[in-house]
């Protein structure tokens, strides 16, 4: 199986057997909005360290009654799962048609599609909030049995804030809720126990004692206990009688290791316990160890809810194998499925922006360099980008501006944009000062060549009016003459170097697909958040 990345609504693509076949999947897990009203932005700071231009809108986290909420609770109620059908006709009753309810029923039909791909020994994390993680709950009870559920986990997410100083009267809200099913919870579904150091203080007052080669012991109690209703054989040692935890073979083995000893003459013999032969504290439900991303950490892209990689690797480690199918159907900058692939597992992820899609692309290309997999539902030919150009106007500008490896303006939201779609920021040369300075190039992108020469002309005013020092105008349909012509009139941008680069550069689609790109001196860094590189890793071949 190739590992990949599909563009678009996870349900349309989960309802497609030919792309998601039934029990096909190791582990799911989920980060999806929490219907908390908030609008969230993946930021691409400018060389100047101003945001405002270069805002994206990563996802709109509100739900609202409509079409489409209607169309997902009609489809439960239509579905195979009566459970599910009944509890949101009864949250329905109770809920009203309004935001929650909308969020809820989204979420079911997703979730009985997430049910459906799972192997019978696979496991689901749903990571939620307070704010609807008791309705959560209800609605995977119902899809995947009460009898499945197996842990409500609690996350810290952040430390306490002082919000009483702003008139706040709730505790600080510090922690996040991560819920797991099984499949089928009579199966042997995969867990492996992970675990955590011990502290400084246990491991003095447990191992004090200290061998001739510095290893740390402490001495534990090897007698049987429930004697023989427990099966504990009963025999001498060391002079010592008593039920013991082991068979007197092995009990004979250890004494020649020189793994039991007696503290004094008389005593109860003891079993001598290494501790860097002990796995460490066995992690509970309450995780409070894998601390939040701060705004300086090195693995932070930007992205708003950007969760840790280490939690995302112990959830992958606990429940799934290496080569096993990792499912993040919300993978926003793809934390689960960078984690994924540094563990060794295969992997899949959706969507529903194409920026979110466009910067995993990114990261999994920066942290594992050569690696291999496939994107869905993006253009992938000029056929199937004047579809996308006619089904969504918008869409299709802000995929060509990330595509051409721009930013949209504004973050991409929708309104007058001033013939302005994307920028791209540059190093270029000033000739006033005679260095290398802050530049950008504007994108601006065009359906069609009605306009003619009147969409050059609009570009150099507006280049002029935002003090831009290159504009990228692309179209669908090939340029006329008279606009090549005016293009070229445009000049050159001064490089400080013999490469000369036109202010105004025109392409069409025809010329992107077959590899054509604009020229850009010293595309910014400031641009992206690079992703690490990761050490000693490799993608298995499976």
């Amino acid at each position: 199986m190739t590992n990949r990345l599909y563009y678009g609504d996870n349900l349309d693509w989960l309802s497609n057997h030919a792309h998601f076949p039934d029990a096909t999947v190791d582990l799911v897990y989920l980060d999806p909005p929490f219907n908390s009203n908030a609008t969230y932005s993946q930021l691409f700071k400018s060389p100047d360290g101003k945001s405002a231009d270069s805002q994206i809108e990563a996802f709109e986290d509100t739900w609202v009654w409509g079409l489409s909420a209607e169309a997902a609770y009609d489809r439960v109620l239509k579905g195979d799962n009566t459970d599910a059908a009944e509890l949101l006709q009864a949250l329905r009753r109770f809920l009203h048609d309004n935001s929650m309810m909308a969020y809820l029923a989204m979420m079911a039909a997703r979730l009985i599609e997430l049910h459906r791909v799972l192997k019978p020994t696979g496991s689901l994390y749903l990571h939620c909030d307070p704010t609807a993680s008791h309705y959560l709950k209800l609605l995977l009870d119902a899809v995947f049995g009460v009898e499945n559920f197996i842990n409500e986990i609690s996350w810290r997410r952040t430390t306490a804030k002082a919000d009483y100083q702003q008139g706040a009267r709730h505790f600080p809200r510090l922690r996040d809720i991560i819920l797991r099913y099984a499949k089928d919870g009579k199966a042997a579904y995969v867990f492996h126990q992970p675990f955590a150091a011990y502290d400084a203080e246990y491991i003095k007052t447990k191992y004090a004692s200290v061998d001739a080669d510095g290893r740390r012991y402490m001495l534990d109690n090897i007698t049987g206990p429930g004697g023989a209703s427990k099966g504990n054989a009963h025999y001498e040692v060391m002079g010592v009688t008593r039920y013991w935890r082991y068979s007197r073979i092995n009990m004979e083995r250890l004494i020649a290791e020189g793994r039991i000893v007696q503290p004094s003459p008389g005593a109860v013999p003891r079993y001598k316990r290494y501790l860097d032969e002990m796995p460490g504290v066995p992690v509970g439900d309450d995780w409070d160890d894998i601390r939040p991303l701060n705004s300086q950490a090195q693995e932070r892209l930007g992205y708003p809810t950007q969760k840790p990689q280490a939690l995302l690797e112990r959830i992958i480690a606990a429940s799934s194998n290496p080569g096993d199918v990792v499912l993040d159907p919300f993978c926003g900058c793809g934390t689960a499925v960078h984690a994924a692939e540094k563990l060794g597992r295969r992997w899949i992820g959706i969507d529903i922006t194409h920026l979110s899609i466009s910067l995993i692309e990114k990261r999994l290309r920066d942290a594992f360099p050569g690696i291999d997999f496939v994107t869905e539902g993006l253009p992938k030919d000029l056929a199937s980008a004047q579809l996308l150009a006619e089904r969504d106007k918008h869409e299709f500008q802000k995929w060509v501006v990330t595509w051409v490896g721009g930013r949209p303006w504004k973050g991409g939201q929708k309104g007058a944009d001033g013939g302005i779609d994307g920028l791209i920021f540059f190093d270029g040369f000033d000739a006033k000062l005679g260095k290398a300075t802050g530049q950008k190039a504007i994108i601006s992108v065009k359906g069609g060549a009605s306009k003619g020469v009147g969409f050059v002309a609009d570009l150099i005013e507006s280049i002029g009016r935002n003090g831009a020092a290159l504009g990228i105008l692309i179209m669908a349909a090939l340029p006329t003459k008279e606009m090549e012509k005016r293009a070229a009139a445009a000049g050159f941008f001064d490089t400080g170097t013999a490469v000369q680069v036109p202010r105004i550069q025109i392409f069409t689609l025809a010329e992107l697909f077959a590899g054509k790109r604009p020229v850009i001196p010293n595309v910014s860094t400031a641009m992206f958040k690079v992703a690490p590189e990761e050490k000693g890793q490799a993608s298995l071949d499976l």
